[in-house]
């Protein structure tokens, strides 16, 4: 895969959000729910953050340049942050509409015909989401994990949304409509902060993941049986890309030609253990 694979899935997600856009739009009008037209509101949402998202994909395709010599990598970590930005956003705007419909209650019209159209925004944000998911596992892409995470939490909501209506329409009990907006309103709120987390973590160039992690020390006990030693192992991801750099503790009286075959080898176990990884070695003297 390639980083133009990326490109074509961020497109998939914006041609989804409008489709949904759409198909939730007629639901709200049919209807007259909150509760939809906080959904509604929410695709709006998916389609500002799918749009960033491909931007900081295509940033990610510049190669290293002198301003950027590990390359573009961490515009990726902008993309999940605006997204969840976003998110905050439209939490405050389907509370707010919420609490006036709680103030003031409207029959809904159209039941029917409405959850028909909601539901099938739902299944189709549903596919789209666990293909994001499969594809940014693949490809190491956090700003696709984002937009996964992003329209699964429009599933749920928008699982919540439907039975609201329904219950609404069997039991007549009017308030359910705004009080599962205000729920929605809060639900995508969380979302917003994990999504916030993890763009600041990234920014803060975080250590890889503990397996990650784990598999790298692994390496470097198998080369401790040859009397070296390991110090100040340290990791980090940007976007798609992985750096580790290690320093290698070699017996003083150790000609260069050894110590220099001995780091393309480790190098070249560290990239095979993890793949993708850029490794950076520095050779130093046992104490």
């Amino acid at each position: 895969m390639t980083l133009l694979d990326r490109h074509h899935f961020a497109w998939l997600s914006i041609v989804t959000a409008v489709a949904t856009i759409a198909l939730k739009t007629l639901a709200w009008q049919l209807t007259g729910s909150v509760g939809l037209l906080s959904d509604a509101l929410e695709s709006f949402v998916n389609l500002a953050g799918a749009s960033f998202a491909l931007w900081m994909i295509l940033i990610t395709r510049d190669p290293p340049d002198g301003n950027h010599p590990f390359g573009h990598g961490k515009a990726e970590y902008f993309s999940s942050g605006f997204e969840g930005l976003l998110i905050l956003g439209a939490s405050a705007g389907i509370v707010w509409t919420a609490v006036d419909r709680l103030m003031a209650p409207r029959p809904i019209e159209s039941p029917g015909w409405g959850l028909a159209w909601s539901a099938s925004a739902t299944f189709l944000n549903f596919v789209v989401a666990r293909i994001l998911a499969r594809a940014g596992e693949r490809l190491n892409s956090i700003a696709l994990r984002a937009d996964s995470r992003h329209l699964m939490t429009d599933v749920w909501t928008s699982v919540g949304v439907i039975a609201g209506v329904a219950l609404v329409a069997l039991t007549g009990w009017l308030v359910l409509d705004p009080l599962i907006a205000m729920a929605v309103g809060l639900h995508i709120a969380w979302e917003a902060r994990a999504l916030l987390k993890e763009s600041v973590d990234g920014l803060m160039d975080r250590s890889l993941d503990p397996l990650s992690v784990s598999r790298a020390e692994t390496v470097l006990s198998g080369f401790r049986t040859r009397g070296v030693g390991f110090d100040k192992l340290r990791t980090r991801r940007a976007g798609a890309s992985s750096f580790l750099q290690v320093v290698v503790l070699v017996p003083g009286e150790w000609t260069v030609r050894q110590g220099h075959d001995l780091l393309d080898e480790l190098e070249q176990a560290l990239e095979e253990a993890l793949p993708g990884t850029e490794v950076t070695t520095h050779l130093e003297p046992l104490p």
